[in-house]
């Protein structure tokens, strides 16, 4: 069994709620359609989203 499969994938969320003029939360960097969808999202949407995009834009930001 893979562990990761097993939990489901929580919010990135960390309580710094503001949308920055690059469209981004400035706590989390998901769009503010990503966060109105994310309760909908599957497991593998968003583990691509916290795996692959939000890192991408991290290192965007530095």
């Amino acid at each position: 069994m893979n562990l990761s499969s097993a939990y489901p994938i929580l919010s990135p969320c960390v309580g710094i709620c503001h949308l920055g003029s690059d469209g981004y939360c400035e706590g989390c960097l998901r769009s503010g359609e990503e966060i109105a969808r994310w309760i909908a999202m599957g497991d593998t949407e968003r583990r691509r989203i916290v795996e692959e995009v939000l890192p991408q834009r991290e290192a965007q930001r530095t």
